[in-house]
This record gives C-alpha cells, structure tokens and sequence, in this order.
C-alpha cells in the first residue's frame, strides 16, 4: 500500500505518520504542498498535523487551497483514500471534503492529553482491526477541536452513521469531562458519505510503539494497510 503525506509550511507531524504508516508495512513517502500530482500508485493521501501556513486567517484555510489539494480531492472523488489528523481534520472541512468545522476549544485553551476514543464502526478501512465500542488510548494537541455543524449536518452524521470516534473514558462511557474541546455530540472523527476519508482531531500516531507507552493507535494503520492485498 503506497501512501502519499502531505507537508504543508508549517507542518509538524509529518515524519510520525511516515514512520506510523512505515511500521504498518505501508510505503510511505512525503509530498510537498505545491506539487500539482499525487506520486503514480498512491493508495493513501494523509494530511498530518501542526500549524499549516502558521494557521493565518482560520486553521487550514490556506492549506486547504494550496496546489496539492486538487490532487487530493480528485483522489477522493475516484474513491481513494484520505487521513486528515488535527490539523489535517481542519484542512479536510476548509478544503470542502468533510462537513462542518473545527472552533476554538470550549475553554479557549490549548489541550495536550491522553485522550480515549470510543470507535463507533469497524467495517471500514480505517478502523476495521478495532472492535465496535472499543476505547482506544490516543493523544490530543490542539487549541481548535471543537467540532461544530448545523442542526442539518449533525443529525445527516448521526442518522448515516458517519461518526468515526467520540471523546470517552476508559470504559467507552461518554462523559463532559471526556469531551474538553467541546464538540458537537463529543465527535472526534468523521467520515464522508463513502467512507474513503476520515477527519479525526487526536493523534493516533503518538502511541503506536510500547517504548513511548502505548500501541492503541496502531490498530489505525494496520487497518489501513490490511485493507490492500499485498503484492506477491
């Protein structure tokens, strides 16, 4: 499975997700936001997190009109897949992939914790090593993750089951203490309408190793790998 990371100006988390998506056995390699074509073969477009373009005007809204993203949304709409992580989640909505948008936390600080995730479906390609109601042991670093939509969209998400993960404690449980961004229905993830792009705001490449205290996110990866045959 070849995947293509996209580094934005600004971008930070790049070299995690190569080594995210390289563990999992996935040929990974990095492109750079002005390139107008995804490398031949890409199976996978991810966008990382960090601060793209200095996060001006609104996060993601530059990224989300730079050169690469007709690319990337011309793979989506043939069925491709694409991850957008934190700032990647912010680029997806500006970039018209995702519905909705990231706000300004709800106690307008910047949060950096150890977050759970309840996973809400395991039949695609993104979650299928997982099991449903799983919680899943992530990471968070962000100041604009609060999730916001129109009564519309919201009850669209809801009623199409295109929820991919909500803030949770240990148990699964869906708590306030458990959602401190904020967001709309505790959602941490979507889908768009065919599943082939997912928008999360916590990281699942911070804990993919035992060396850094945990391996939960890698189920993510290996999800994404294992949906390819491999080459004989």
């Amino acid at each position: 499975m070849k995947s293509a990371v996209i580094v934005f100006p600004g971008s930070n988390r790049e070299g995690d997700m190569v080594r995210a998506l390289t563990l999992a056995g996935s040929d990974a390699q990095k492109v750079w936001h002005a390139e107008t074509e995804l490398p031949k073969g890409t199976d996978l477009v991810v966008l990382p997190g960090g601060f793209s373009y200095g996060d001006y005007l609104r996060c993601g809204a530059i990224a989300g009109r730079a050169t690469v993203m007709d690319a990337v949304r011309a793979h989506a709409a043939c069925g491709g897949l694409v991850l957008g992580v934190c700032n990647g989640f912010q680029i997806l909505c500006e970039a018209g992939l995702l519905p909705g948008i990231l706000m300004r936390n709800a106690n307008l600080k910047f949060i950096c914790h150890r977050q759970y995730l309840r996973v809400e479906r395991t039949d695609t390609a993104f979650t299928r090593n997982y099991t449903k109601g799983q919680a899943i042991d992530v990471c968070v670093a962000h100041g604009e993750g609060n999730y916001t939509a129109d009564e519309e969209t919201l009850k669209r998400l809801e009623g199409e089951g295109l929820v991919a993960f909500r803030y949770a404690d240990a148990q699964g449980h869906i708590t306030q203490d458990a959602n401190r961004n904020g967001s709309m229905n505790s959602i941490a993830g979507i889908y768009s309408d065919k599943l082939n792009v997912l928008g999360m705001m916590p990281h699942p490449e911070n804990l993919i190793e035992d060396l850094v205290g945990g391996t939960d996110g890698r189920g993510l990866f290996e999800s994404l790998v294992s949906s390819f045959p491999k080459a004989a």
